[in-house]
């Protein structure tokens, strides 16, 4: 089976694009600050990661609806999705987003974890159109023993299946940008932008943009000059229209390292300043924004609430 994937283009042309409490972009008129929020647990019910963020002050928040380290996963009833919607009208939490597992390997040349993969994608979007959650964030996976040029065509195929499995969702797919540790594909945006033109484009089909990730591969986010380089090709050779997602953390390792290792805002390798040109882009800041940090208190106060705290720090006029 690996041997046969070619770059499958074979997907709806009649799907919808996921629809959510509209970033004001799609309205015509451009939020005056970033909605900012963060990874939170749904241990105790998805609803209660909607009850977390609001504790902390987030805007927006990201999940996981199952274990991301797992295979299977307890089926949502109908309850989970009605208490997890209420929460989020209640606390005023907008654009939530889902996390896929991280067993998830779109560029797999084994068959069999190839065709695992698919189901449990598939199986993702759909527990996130049971909670009401509009995006899925995927990596999309390592070529192993492939070359990257037949990883790549994976990932499409993979794309173009999941996409004909999930035809009656408006649930969107975003493929996230990695730190290109081992064979992980996506370090590279142009990776991204041919995963996304050999499914035609699909307006199912988006990416996530991390902050340490982009930096562990080698943009450095932090001189205004590669800033802005980074932002024109992501522009250009993407849209910044399918940028559903970024993921905002600082970096324990240096650039081009090829490490993912997150790091609280101003407290690794990409400092502060890095943070302030993605916050202030006038697209970027258009897009929900997420810290992916480790979870834990300083001097009594929450990582996030702190973390948030600098990030609005950083937000100009």
């Amino acid at each position: 089976m690996p041997a046969a994937r070619k770059k499958s283009t074979a997907v709806s042309e009649a799907a919808s694009p996921a629809r959510e409490p509209a970033p004001a972009r799609d309205a015509g008129q451009p939020r005056p600050k970033p909605w900012l929020g963060s990874h939170m647990s749904v241990a105790g019910g998805c609803y209660r990661a909607v009850e977390l963020a609001a504790e902390a002050g987030c805007d927006c928040v990201q999940v996981f609806t199952k274990n991301a380290s797992q295979w299977k996963s307890k089926p949502l009833t109908p309850e989970d999705g009605e208490l997890f919607r209420a929460a989020l009208e209640k606390h005023q939490i907008v654009a939530p987003v889902s996390h896929a597992s991280y067993l998830i390997n779109l560029a797999s040349p084994s068959d069999d974890l190839w065709q695992k993969s698919l189901a449990a994608m598939v199986d993702e979007l759909e527990r996130a159109a049971a909670l009401g959650i509009p995006r899925v964030v995927v990596h999309p996976g390592a070529h192993v023993t492939a070359s990257e040029e037949d990883g790549i065509a994976t990932v499409i195929n993979a794309l173009g299946r999941v996409l004909q499995q999930t035809e009656s969702l408006e649930t969107m797919i975003l493929l996230e940008n990695t730190a290109g540790q081992g064979t992980t594909l996506g370090w590279r945006l142009e990776h991204l932008a041919e995963m996304i033109d050999g499914v035609r484009n699909h307006p199912r089909v988006g990416v996530c943009i991390d902050t340490c990730h982009a930096f562990a591969a080698g943009y450095d986010l932090r001189d205004a000059g590669h800033f802005a380089a980074f932002a024109d090709q992501l522009g250009r050779d993407i849209g910044f229209d399918r940028v559903g997602a970024i993921h905002l953390n600082d970096s324990r390792k240096g650039l081009g390292q090829r490490i993912d290792r997150h790091e609280h805002i101003g407290e690794g390798m990409l400092g502060l300043e890095a943070f302030r040109h993605v916050l202030n882009h006038h697209a970027l800041r258009q897009v929900p924004m997420y810290l992916e940090t480790e979870k834990g208190d300083r001097d009594g106060e929450s990582f996030d609430v702190i973390n948030l705290r600098t990030l609005r720090g950083l937000v100009g006029d």
